[in-house]
């Protein structure tokens, strides 16, 4: 079975991400970017590569106004839809990897006309081109049926009448490769303004939360994030557990320790099976020289063994960094032995950070002098 694959985007003076965008979304028939007002030539780059482009300019600005214009352009009789921006690449070989999934099913049922599908995101990269935090992104759907919803932070909403499945489409991987001086700044009045316009939004109000967070408006933070674990519709666990675990970070902030241990107790008990709570929890006991609980947290870290496949993965949970805290927890609480075994794991996930090295040695140092 053919099928017609359309990658369709949203741009603005983003010249200098063109070609290598172009050369990675080529495996599609068809590539249509809806360009919101560009002044440094990105126009005139993308039809010189191949793209149909288009000039929409949104005032006031929205992301979703924005990409239902985009998607508005996309032919009917595209099959799959596969919205990405221009600072994303695919890793090759995604088309097969997409068709696969896509034209799977279960023995004895046909395929749905209505399909969106789920694909790892690499949101931001290590230096050394590793992944940092990671998630399962959703911006693979049917061509009919959907619309996007929210100013920002905008999501697909299903809105036709055929039965609806999504797929999981194992080796197709989008990483972002964002410009480091681009603003977001836009995003805060933005997040306000969908408060504004749907109060009982717990998606948006947990993304105002967060925002404030980023903000270092810690009140603020902490309020609308409680705000937000007290709407009826605020049912998603893991959504729930990151809430409470800002709201831990940002009592941390302000100085309220009994406040921080408490929410952190409180995510972790909310999805005790992914490891961010864990190993922010001992960051933070850490910097606190509580020892004993830095060491707890860490151990119980490292037996979670898998990422989760239905929230963001934090990178610092999966690096160097429980190992890290826990040979240096068990090192203060008198176990050079321990310590020493973690240092040399935190050491094997990078061989050259000088301060891990040094730790090592310290440790290895204070191990051999108490042996008889």
């Amino acid at each position: 079975m053919k099928l017609k694959v359309c990658v369709y985007t949203i741009c603005k003076n983003e010249v200098q991400f063109v070609d290598k965008w172009m050369d990675s979304m080529s495996e599609a028939d068809l590539i249509v970017v809806t360009d919101t007002g560009s002044e440094d030539g990105t126009v005139e780059k993308l039809k010189e590569r191949g793209a149909v482009v288009y000039v929409d300019i949104v005032k006031p600005w929205r992301f979703d106004v924005a990409r239902n214009l985009s998607l508005d352009h996309v032919p009917e009789d595209v099959d799959i839809c596969v919205c990405t921006d221009l600072d994303e690449l695919f890793e090759p070989g995604w088309r097969k990897k997409l068709e696969e999934a896509w034209l799977s099913k279960k023995p004895g049922a046909s395929i749905p006309t209505a399909r969106t599908g789920r694909y790892l995101y690499n949101w931001s990269l290590k230096e050394d081109g590793t992944p940092n935090i990671q998630f399962y992104y959703f911006k693979v759907h049917s061509r009919k049926g959907f619309i996007w919803k929210c100013p920002v932070h905008e999501y697909l909403q299903y809105i036709g009448k055929l039965p609806l499945e999504t797929v999981y489409i194992e080796g197709m991987v989008l990483s972002h490769y964002p410009d480091p001086e681009k603003s977001r700044g836009s995003y805060l009045p933005l997040l306000e303004l969908a408060v504004e316009e749907a109060p009982e939004d717990e998606r948006m109000r947990y993304y105002l939360g967060r925002e404030y967070m980023y903000k270092s408006q810690w009140k603020k933070s902490i309020d609308t994030l409680k705000e937000y674990l007290a709407l009826p519709s605020a049912v998603w666990s893991d959504e729930r557990c990151a809430a409470m675990r800002w709201i831990a970070n940002s009592c941390y902030k302000i100085g309220d320790f009994k406040g921080a241990y408490t929410w952190y107790y409180k995510a972790i008990a909310e999805v005790p099976d992914i490891r961010d709570p864990y190993v922010e929890f001992s960051k933070m006991c850490y910097e606190l020289k509580d020892w004993a609980m830095a060491y707890f947290l860490t151990k119980e870290a490292l037996k979670i063994k898998d990422k989760s496949k239905t929230f963001v993965n934090m990178g610092y949970s999966w690096d160097y960094t429980p190992d890290d805290y826990c040979s240096i927890a068990a090192f203060w609480l008198g176990m050079p032995k321990e310590s020493l075994e973690h240092a040399k794991c935190a050491l094997q996930y990078a061989p050259d950070n000088e301060r891990l090295k040094s730790n090592y040695n310290i440790i290895a140092a204070a191990q051999k002098s108490n042996c008889p």
